[in-house]
């Protein structure tokens, strides 16, 4: 198994696969970063040699902003929205959805569990 970017790889999917499980890479960059290491995409972490795994190493590190680095990078760029007051900002403070999403039915990820309201009593006649 090797550890890249302090993530452990599984070692058993093939590599474009198994550097998704690294946070800020997608397949798209899995297989850019297999091809300027010279690495073969079908290729199991497991069979790397370590210069390979190297390589691999040093291309995310140039040219990738991955796992804690990125998500204190997003985590700011949020906090920069609720700071300036933006449309975008108000929404993420209030927990809403933020492009556009009707919220009268749907969202429940974002609005989290349902709250009953009771309706106010009829007057019986």
């Amino acid at each position: 198994m090797a550890r890249i970017a302090g993530v452990d790889i599984p070692g058993t999917k093939r590599g474009e696969i198994a550097l998704t499980y690294i946070y800020g890479i997608g397949r798209s960059s899995a297989t850019s970063i297999l091809g300027k290491a010279g690495i073969n995409k079908d290729k199991k972490p497991n069979d790397w040699s370590e210069e390979e795994a190297n390589a691999i190493r040093a291309v995310i590190s140039g040219e990738f902003k991955v796992e804690g680095v990125l998500k204190s990078e997003v985590q700011l760029s949020i906090k920069r929205l609720m700071d300036i007051g933006c449309y975008r900002g108000l929404r993420h403070r209030k927990g809403l959805p933020l492009r556009g999403q009707r919220t009268k039915n749907n969202s429940r990820t974002r609005k989290g569990k349902r709250k009953t309201v009771a309706n106010k009593k009829k007057a019986t006649k």
